[in-house]
């Protein structure tokens, strides 16, 4: 530990080009995933402008408990599916079981033409978290 502090004394320039190229990185692969929302603004983005919501869990644990009215397309079937989502103008709320997976389904619908996608910060885990209602089938 005691080197790796050294080298970064040493070599302050480098460590500092490094740290700014993974900062611009990770501020480019957010920017094209499509904004992160909070389950409070996807219910409003569900009720003031009809989003979809775009559940890309695996079938069971959808049916285990999904948002009313979601539509299931699991992440490993989205490429061949994508074209179910018919309306590339209309909201969508891409939704996964910790918000972890909806950033590269996000970029993958972004990068087909859907204008405008967003992906649920915490997912399922913060939507069940916060007591909002589910649909079981």
């Amino acid at each position: 530990m005691e080197q790796f502090f050294e080298f970064i004394v040493n070599h302050w320039i480098l460590t500092s080009i490094l740290l700014g190229l993974l900062i611009l990185l990770a501020l480019d692969s957010n920017q094209k995933s499509g904004p992160k929302v909070s389950t409070h603004e996807a219910t409003r983005l569900i009720n003031q402008q009809d989003a979809l919501v775009l559940d890309i869990r695996e079938k069971k644990e959808f049916k285990a408990g999904h948002i009313v009215d979601a539509l299931n397309i699991p992440f490993a079937s989205l490429a061949n599916r994508k074209d179910e989502l018919k309306d590339k103008d209309r909201a969508i709320v891409v939704v996964c079981k910790s918000g972890q997976t909806a950033a590269a389904a996000s970029k993958l619908l972004k990068d087909a033409g859907y204008t405008s996608v967003y992906r649920m910060s915490g997912g399922m885990m913060e939507w069940t978290g916060n007591n909002l209602p589910v649909v079981t089938k």
